[in-house]
């Protein structure tokens, strides 16, 4: 996805990508605990994030998925037979703690995907998120392997919007997961929802409690550093749906709307409470490893004060992930001093 490109920047700078996982979190739901499913027989169709009504004479069994999307479908029981990943599946932030037994692995790097070994899965669908400023499926976008488009001819391709919030893109494919036999209505599944819902009544009381915090989400590169525009983040969005004050940049890229794009000399022009770094790029010590790296970036007062904190940029996709970054935003909101920037 385009929203990656800052981040393929960072690796080849030799950035490490980092991430929460899923399987040994409390509350969420590995393939393994998911409930069963059982494919509806008759006719299936499903509306995607594209307004696409996609049918077929029987629901698909044969999935390929996007990683992200791979992990939504197995925390509701549907296990692809082949997944194709922006990343390794061990350190991808919705794979490393899955079991991927028995699932062919078919790209681990953005762009790359192995159609010749796709075709041999023999899939009846191919499962993607939609992105509506490119308008087109993860791993089909602009800039891929042409080879890799090919994907698109085996079998029709499906996926959630990544629209106006991630809880949308989770319920999202929480419909394509019952469309396709789920029941998503199991005791695990209702455990993730109910964590998740705790999760965001107690990020909205540390917001709450502190009106005058401002954020920004935030990913330093060698070249520049780059800000985050919430108009494309739907998590960020969510956050500011529920009270956070995270910074819109006036000047977002043209023709990539995700970032606006600072030089370092103009790093400081954003000066927030707290800063959420894009946590595939986060480690505890890369705050201090770039201010000895770019002195500039101490001119933003919250990296000075070392107030950062991971922010999960584009890859949430399940209620259970979603209720564990915020646990650990909400530990930051409330440790944060909202004089930081001023």
């Amino acid at each position: 996805m385009r929203a990656w490109r800052p981040v393929l920047v960072l690796t080849a700078l030799s950035v490490v990508l980092a991430g929460c996982g899923s399987g040994d979190n409390p509350g969420t739901t590995t393939a393994a605990s998911a409930a069963p499913s059982t494919a509806p027989s008759g006719p299936w169709s499903f509306t995607d994030g594209s307004g696409k009504v996609a049918k077929a004479a029987r629901s698909p069994k044969r999935i390929i998925a996007h990683a992200g999307e791979a992990a939504a479908l197995m925390s509701f029981g549907i296990k692809p037979v082949g997944i194709y990943a922006d990343e390794s599946v061990k350190t991808d932030a919705n794979l490393k703690d899955l079991d991927l037994t028995g699932i062919e692995i078919l790209g681990q790097e953005w762009g790359k995907i192995d159609v010749e070994k796709a075709a041999a899965l023999r899939p009846d669908l191919i499962v993607g998120d939609w992105w509506p400023a490119e308008k087109a499926y993860s791993g089909l976008e602009e800039g891929v392997d042409e080879k890799s488009k090919k994907l698109a001819e085996l079998a029709p391709v499906v996926g959630v919007s990544q629209g106006k919030s991630i809880v949308d893109l989770a319920k999202g494919y929480e419909d394509l997961a019952k469309s396709l036999g789920a029941d998503v209505d199991a005791p695990q599944i209702a455990a993730n929802k109910k964590r998740f819902d705790d999760a965001v009544a107690t990020f909205k009381a540390a917001v709450a409690a502190k009106p005058g915090l401002t954020v920004a989400a935030m990913s330093p590169a060698d070249d520049k550093v780059y800000v985050a525009n919430p108009e494309y983040a739907p998590e960020l969005l969510d956050f500011q749906r529920w009270g956070l004050k995270v910074i819109n940049p006036d000047s977002p890229d043209p023709g990539f709307p995700y970032w606006e794009n600072l030089s370092w000399e103009n790093v400081d022009k954003y000066q927030p409470d707290l800063i959420l770094w894009d946590g595939r790029s986060f480690k505890p010590t890369a705050n201090a490893e770039w201010g000895k790296k770019q002195p500039t970036w101490f001119k933003i007062k919250a990296a000075k004060a070392g107030a950062v904190v991971s922010w999960p940029a584009y890859w949430l996709h399940t209620y259970g992930h979603f209720a564990t970054e915020l646990d650990k935003l909400t530990a930051a909101v409330k440790a944060a001093d909202p004089n930081v920037g001023n």
